[in-house]
């Protein structure tokens, strides 16, 4: 089935039932697929009146010197500052670039889902208490603060250690780091190419939750789809599971700031035709494109600190109010979105390295890569799936397709369907919080007006979302989560 649409001036063919194209054309290097339905892929069709357009974002991206094979968005994607959230971009180390528009401000915001010993039962008398200390102990809010000092000299070593620096201040186990991404150390991290003003800005956050969509949610495990991959993820239907969703606070928020600025000026240096001033690049080997990656990767780490300590946080209050030892309180896995990483993919038939950008995607890696944790290696690597707080959230696990065919990446929620205004104008958080009240789910906020930001119906459906990505063979459905405690911001 092919479509012309003589707004944008491009032809958008249907290669499958849930994978779209956007032939080369013109300017493009390459194709670029999305997958959705068809409702959705409606949805997009629609956004072309507007400002901002996920599919003309996408169509630019193609154009970035360097691409391979295809400009990805997966089924949550939305428009973002340049390129589309849950896009995907592969860059080639010698001729590609880095772009900030397929990275995003929140460096490897992401995911870390902790598994306990508990069943649902084993908590519902205890939850008000549960929720209460969660919200008195986990520092939360616009410009929190955490209980981790850092001098100039340690917040270096932060953005060089990561999560391993902080469990060697006694924040964690060392086993956590095997079932963290990259072992919760991103390499080749330079501190000297980070701004003093976002370490600054970062001295006191180590540990914090922030605000906007980051949450620590309690949840229960509803429904198992793939008993083999449940077993050796080591979950159970009824199980207590906590995740905790946020990423490199102020500090990788003032890197984007920083670099749009080089990378702007590289741009115009290099002579880099971009169409859409947002997508401001450097070529990977150029001095500026090097100096971003490493600070990027410095955010990364930071990132995995932070949720590192949470997690250490969550661990002491399960210990206070339901007895568990904090060793039973185990780390599932923990990985990011919002970043570029040179990864080993299939490209044409060879093996090669890339830069691979994703913006609000996962990596997902399928059965077999040897950087997954052992136990999940024949069932491929957990991607842990955001939902809202009066919904559901995912486990998936990623798949030999999505290795071929999207770079191994996996959706990273449901993607949002309203802007942040719009639904502050239309909901309110308080109300939000009573109606799931009645829902046997506590919500707990720091600001009411950051919980209407976050309203359930500003969202994609989930459920649509990840039936795609199952469908369409990409990601692999494992479990299905309910909330019963979110903590926001």
């Amino acid at each position: 089935m092919l479509f012309h649409f003589r707004v944008i001036n491009m032809a958008l063919k249907r290669l499958d039932k849930f994978i779209w194209e956007i032939p080369k054309e013109g300017e493009m290097l390459v194709s670029a697929r999305i997958y959705a339905n068809e409702k959705m892929i409606q949805e997009l069709i629609r956004e072309e009146s507007t400002d901002w357009s996920t599919l003309r974002q996408l169509r630019n991206v193609a154009c970035l010197p360097g691409i391979q094979k295809h400009a990805l968005a997966l089924a949550d994607c939305h428009p973002g500052y340049g390129a589309p959230i849950g896009g995907v971009a592969a860059m080639d180390l010698e001729e590609g670039v880095i772009t900030f528009g397929s990275i995003g401000f929140d460096i490897n915001c992401g995911v870390r889902t902790l598994k306990t010993p508990l069943k649902r039962q084993d908590i519902e008398a205890v939850k008000e208490k549960l929720a209460e200390a969660l919200f008195r102990e986990i520092p939360a809010g616009l410009g929190s603060e955490g209980e981790l000092r850092l001098s100039p000299s340690e917040i270096d070593e932060v953005l060089v250690g990561g999560a391993e620096y902080v469990i060697n201040r006694g924040y964690g186990f060392k086993d956590d780091l095997e079932y963290t991404e990259l072992n919760g150390k991103a390499p080749n991290a330079d501190p000297h190419n980070v701004s003093q003003k976002a370490k600054q800005r970062q001295y006191r956050q180590v540990g914090t939750l922030g605000s906007g969509n980051h949450y620590l949610e309690v949840q229960y495990v509803e429904e198992i789809f793939d008993e083999d991959a449940a077993k050796a993820f080591g979950i159970s239907e009824g199980q207590i599971l906590v995740s905790i969703h946020c990423g490199s606070r102020a500090l990788g928020h003032q890197i984007g700031m920083d670099y749009i600025q080089e990378l702007r000026r590289a741009t115009q240096k290099y002579r880099i035709k971009v169409r859409d001033k947002e997508l401001v690049c450097a070529p990977i080997q150029s001095e500026e494109g090097q100096r971003y990656l490493s600070a990027v990767n410095a955010g990364m780490n930071c990132a995995f600190a932070n949720r590192q300590v949470l997690a250490h946080l969550t661990r002491k209050v399960f210990a206070n109010v339901l007895g568990l030892d904090e060793r039973e309180v185990k780390t599932l896995y923990d990985v990011g979105h919002n970043t570029a990483k040179i990864e080993r993919h299939e490209i044409n038939g060879e093996s090669k390295e890339v830069l691979v950008h994703r913006k609000g995607s996962t990596r997902g890696f399928g059965p077999g890569r040897e950087e997954i944790p052992a136990e999940y290696r024949k069932a491929g690597q957990p991607i842990l799936v955001g939902g809202t707080m009066g919904t559901a959230s995912y486990i998936l696990a990623g798949t030999e397709k999505g290795m071929q065919e999207c770079f191994g990446s996996g959706v990273h929620g449901a993607g949002r369907k309203m802007s942040r205004h719009a639904a502050i104008k239309r909901f309110r958080g308080e109300r939000i919080a009573a109606e799931l009240k009645q829902k046997g789910i506590i919500i707990k906020a720091h600001s009411w007006r950051g919980a209407a930001e976050e309203a359930p119906q500003a969202y994609k459906d989930i459920d649509i979302v990840v039936n795609v990505m199952d469908a369409s063979g990409i990601n692999k459905k494992v479990a299905r989560v309910r909330p019963i405690i979110t903590i926001k911001g």
